[in-house]
């Protein structure tokens, strides 16, 4: 379905001098997790300004030896990076589940690619997106590390094979993967994503301001889906609920019904915390942003820690709501406006 295009392009050398870039961001879900991996719709919000870069350096080797591939983490700007070795010998991983994800990454690569020898290359991301709070910091660190490997080694790939790249790293990491990452950490605009199709929104509303609120307490996503998974009839009402409340929510939008919207978000939050994905902390902040005006708040991403989100309907209440956020405990907030233009506060 997919055409292969791994050519090496024209006048471009694969010299160990010639790094290859790649760039990503983060994104926030603002209706729908969970249920989406069961074909219910999703609304995604990108957050272009938490940014993730990644640089592919290629140094000597043989085609015939192991793949000798490393990659550091770290936040833009820092001189000091945490080093997560992907494979070689002497090079020990320090983060098992992002190690895992990379390595299999590297791996698919060299399929598309038709290498059959070592990958020799040193890979530094740097990442504005915080790990482990729902935000898509490992497909967004998949999705740039893969650009940047297919860079620097001369190559092409299209849209749909950048996805199964990234998809396939968040299938290892994360166990059942929607989807919704792999594509939301590419995207420009408001995303509707369902049964593994996503499309641009074609609405949306100037006013709507989010707020994320970082719990400081890092989710999981493997455990969460696992745990839904686990509660099959719990989980089949939950997903003819989502269902629902999404489409309503997408009318919402049409009608510039920002209260509805907001309400909707609440309900949403409601099943989620039913369901057991949702923490004390996070319940917190969400009862924190609807005391201060919130229009709705709730959970986002997999849950057991992470991030919240509430809206406004302007720039002045969502101030209120992440100052609010910050005296109820939170580590860090976001501020971001439809379609997705963000900024910190």
């Amino acid at each position: 379905m997919r055409p292969t295009d791994l050519r090496p392009r024209p006048g471009r050398g694969v010299s160990a001098d010639a790094p290859g870039v790649g760039h990503a961001h983060g994104k926030a879900i603002l209706l729908g997790e969970h249920a989406v991996v069961y074909g219910a719709p999703a609304l995604v919000l990108p957050l272009p300004r938490l940014t993730v870069t990644a640089t592919a350096t290629r140094f000597p080797g043989t085609n015939s030896g192991p793949d000798r591939i490393t990659v550091a983490v770290g936040e833009p700007g820092r001189a000091v990076v945490t080093p997560v070795a992907v494979g070689g010998p002497g090079r020990a991983a320090v983060t098992p589940v992002a190690t895992d994800g990379l390595r299999h990454l590297v791996t698919e690569f060299k399929k598309l690619a038709g290498r059959t020898g070592g990958l020799c290359a040193d890979i530094v991301i740097e990442s504005a997106v915080p790990p482990s709070r729902g935000l898509g910091s490992s497909a967004a660190c998949g999705r740039a590390a893969a650009l940047a490997l297919v860079e620097a080694y001369g190559h092409r790939l299209d849209p749909g094979q950048v996805y199964d790249l990234v998809q396939s790293s968040e299938r290892v990491a994360h166990g059942r993967a929607s989807g919704i990452d792999a594509v939301a950490t590419g995207a420009a605009s408001l995303l509707v994503f369902r049964s593994g199709t996503a499309g641009e929104l074609p609405h949306g509303h100037p006013r709507a301001t989010f707020v994320i609120g970082d719990s400081g307490a890092p989710g999981n996503t493997k455990e969460a889906v696992a745990l839904v998974a686990r509660r099959p009839s719990r989980c089949d009402a939950f997903v003819d609920q989502v269902a629902a409340l999404t489409t309503r929510a997408l009318g919402d939008l049409d009608r510039g019904d920002l209260p509805g919207f907001g309400g909707r978000l609440t309900e949403n939050h409601r099943l989620l915390h039913e369901l057991g994905v949702s923490t004390p902390r996070i319940d917190s902040l969400v009862q924190a942003a609807l005391n201060s005006g919130a229009l709705g708040a709730k959970l986002t991403g997999g849950g057991l820690g992470g991030c919240m989100l509430a809206m406004t309907d302007e720039p002045t209440a969502a101030e209120q709501v992440a100052a609010a956020l910050r005296a109820a405990g939170a580590e860090r907030t976001w501020i971001v406006r439809m379609p997705g233009t963000a900024s910190h506060d």
